[in-house]
């Protein structure tokens, strides 16, 4: 092993372990099936964004002939190489996988039916619905010399169906000396799965993949032909937005421009049901220009479906996690207005376990208020009927000036957040679309408000995005303050942002690209220079990913003075550590579970006088000098202790955690203590709110 290799583990293969961490979540017996069906869905949409940004990203370096190896020691080609032979092997478990959770349901009443195994009552009402349903919504795609081969879209499911012609199309005794070959689109439209009407004295609940109902029916697509061969397959496109945001005169016209684009974007990766007939996979190799990457599967495409396969299933919270209903911020409840507590105390709100409609009664309260004359906040990405929305037009249709950074390059977000900046718009708000070439990636939120014959600031820092609906699935900290200092820092961000403005002299933000990375080397610098002085240094840091290799440099020279850090990184990690003299002192878990770890959260023990931030950036390279990213310190003393808590009780995980060994790979920790998954603790408010 070379030098290079053993200080860094590589990007990309560490996301392949990261995913595979999540199908081991499928694979655990403890987990309740249709949660392990969910972790099944996840896996495959996680590969699928993998494939379409990462992979055909290293493909174009492969062919541009780039031979030069990253910092971890791999050329493109190299890594390409091991990818495709480690996602296949996972793709090949996840399915093996799939298979034993269906044969879990099935035990339990729950099952997919083949068409031929229903009863014929059961058969009659699927040709009915086929015939009501189904049939009218689809496109047979015949490819022949007149009509050429269709435009494949990403990641949907098609049928390729090879035909026959009969006697009356051929004329007796005529022979054929390739079958025809057409295309059926399985419409995304409709629902994946269809529940089948229960057999008379039977509980059990049975589904037909909308795939097999139409190949069961296919022939009444082809009237005069006969379907020899009808198989599924699936293809994957280059999803790489490339822009030129300089020469753009309209930065929401050139991205539509490039969405468009995107259709036709290289097949990287395709997969096709394992009795695939030659002929037709011939075809598409030829059509769609793919030799590697092809997949067979053994089993249905696409698992991404069993995302919503549970909510289908009626009752069975047996076969479900507990439910966790989010619980209003006390400060909060009974107030009547935010603006009134948030002048006592600032105020931490920890998702899901608390409810994100803190964060909405915030803006709705602030577009009612008739003493709020500005609100202003950045959008990465929203739901898909956001109140927050609704509010902020309000409040611009009233007369208060709203301003709104809408990032448009928002990955697979770009189109829905082009209609929501068109949406704020026409409702009068200002809407910006952030600095050339970089992402705003930053989330903060600042209402401005006439009280006593001066103007106050309120604000919102988060760690996750303004999106409701994932609040409910992500673990995310928000920190509610009208502290003066962050107000000032949170107005020069907005100016830097939508206008010209000189470098802000920072007092309490740091701010990406221009010193956050910078920032935060100081501060590792100084809790290594309080190890060698023989005083309290501590590290310890929550995040997605960590991949800035300068970054990671920096952690192994802070190893090595003496201090001790603990890393909770969810994904990616490109450190190593306890490799002997690099990284001793380094302790690396991931926690992967029922909700996402979204936080992003750094504590430093600073010889006594701690220091914890709240962040948006991870630390990878694309965060820390291509993006505006914010990292705000929390002044309360209260409330850094309620975030220490929240770290401590991650780090205690002997659960659901796994432990990054110098190796490279992971392994799930084990201890004689008692039992502790940090998620189901952090539901009991008082595990993390209670003072040490």
């Amino acid at each position: 092993m070379t030098k290079e290799i053993s200080r860094y583990v590589n990007r990309d293969l560490s996301w392949i372990a990261f995913n595979r961490r999540v199908l081991e979540e499928a694979q655990d017996p403890a987990t309740p099936l249709l949660e392990r069906a969910k972790f099944l869905a996840i896996v495959s949409s996680n590969l699928d964004e993998f494939m379409s940004v990462r992979v055909a990203g290293i493909q174009d370096q492969i062919k541009a002939g780039y031979i030069k190896k990253d910092f971890s020691g791999y050329t493109p080609a190299g890594l390409w190489k091991r990818l495709l032979r480690r996602a296949n092997q996972m793709v090949a478990e996840q399915y093996r996988t799939y298979r034993e959770v269906a044969r879990g349901l099935a035990k339990e009443g729950i099952s997919f039916r083949r068409i031929g195994d229903l009863s014929d009552t059961q058969q009659s009402a699927m040709e009915i619905y086929f015939r009501e349903i189904v049939f009218p919504v689809l496109t047979p795609m015949a490819v022949d010399q007149s009509r050429p081969f269709p435009l494949v879209h990403t990641h949907e499911l098609y049928l390729s169906v090879l035909l026959q012609a009969d006697e009356e199309q051929t004329g007796a005794g005529a022979e054929e000396e390739e079958p025809y070959f057409a295309l059926v689109q399985v419409p995304s439209i409709l629902p994946r799965f269809i529940q089948v009407p229960g057999r008379p004295n039977s509980k059990k609940t049975e589904f037909v993949l909308l795939e097999d109902l139409i190949e069961k029916y296919i022939n009444t697509l082809f009237n005069g032909y006969t379907p020899v061969a009808v198989d599924a397959f699936r293809i994957t496109r280059n999803a790489d937005l490339t822009l030129d945001e300089e020469g753009a005169e309209d930065l929401l016209e050139e991205i539509e421009k490039e969405l468009r684009r995107r259709r036709w974007g290289m097949p990287v990766r395709m997969e096709i049901d394992r009795r695939m007939h030659p002929f037709a996979l011939q075809m598409l190799r030829e059509e769609l220009e793919i030799d590697d990457n092809i997949v067979r599967i053994d089993g249905p495409l696409d698992l991404g479906f069993l995302m919503k396969f549970g909510g289908a299933i009626a009752g069975r919270n047996d076969l479900r996690d507990a439910r966790i209903d989010p619980v209003y911020p006390p400060e909060l409840d009974g107030a009547q207005s935010v603006f009134d507590v948030l002048r006592q105390e600032d105020l931490l709100v920890y998702h899901p376990y608390e409810s994100f409609e803190a964060v909405n009664d915030f803006v709705l309260q602030a577009a009612e208020d008739e003493h709020v004359l500005a609100i202003k906040m950045t959008m990465y990405r929203m739901s898909g009927d956001s109140l927050i929305v609704q509010a902020l037009e309000r409040a611009a249709e009233s007369g208060k000036q709203v301003t709104v950074v809408v990032e448009l390059k928002a990955r697979f977000d770009e189109e829905r957040n082009i209609a929501w900046a068109r949406k704020l718009e026409k409702a009068g708000c200002h809407v910006v679309y952030g600095l050339v070439g970089l992402k705003t990636h930053a989330k903060i939120l600042l209402v401005v408000r006439r009280e006593a014959g001066a103007l106050k600031r309120y604000v919102h820092v988060g760690t996750g995005n303004y999106n409701d609906s994932t609040a409910k699935l992500y673990t995310d900290v928000g920190l509610f303050t009208s502290h003066p200092v962050i107000g000032v820092d949170a107005s020069a961000l907005f100016n830097e942002v939508t206008g010209y403005s000189a470098p802000h002299d920072w007092k309490a933000f740091a701010v990406a690209p221009t010193d956050m990375k910078d920032t935060l080397f100081r501060l590792i610098d100084r809790e290594a220079a309080h190890a060698r002085e023989g005083r309290q240094a501590r590290i310890i840091a929550k995040m997605n990913s960590l991949s800035h290799q300068d970054m990671i440099d920096k952690l192994y020279e802070a190893s090595q003075a003496g201090v001790k850090i603990e890393l909770i990184v969810r994904g990616v990690c490109c450190l190593r550590p306890g490799v002997p003299g690099l990284s001793d002192n380094i302790r690396v878990i991931s926690i992967v579970d029922r909700f996402l770890e979204h936080s992003r959260i750094v504590y430093l023990a600073n010889d006594g006088d701690e220091e914890v931030y709240l962040a948006s950036a991870d630390w990878m390279t694309r965060n820390l000098t291509r993006r505006i990213e914010l990292m705000c310190p929390v002044f309360d003393v209260r409330l850094r202790k309620v975030l220490i808590n929240m770290l401590r009780l991650n780090l205690s995980d002997n659960v659901k955690a796994r432990e990054l060994l110098p190796s490279g790979d992971y392994q799930r920790v084990t201890n004689d203590l008692t039992p502790l998954r940090s998620q189901f603790e952090a539901k009991d408010i008082s595990k993390w709110r209670t003072l040490l």
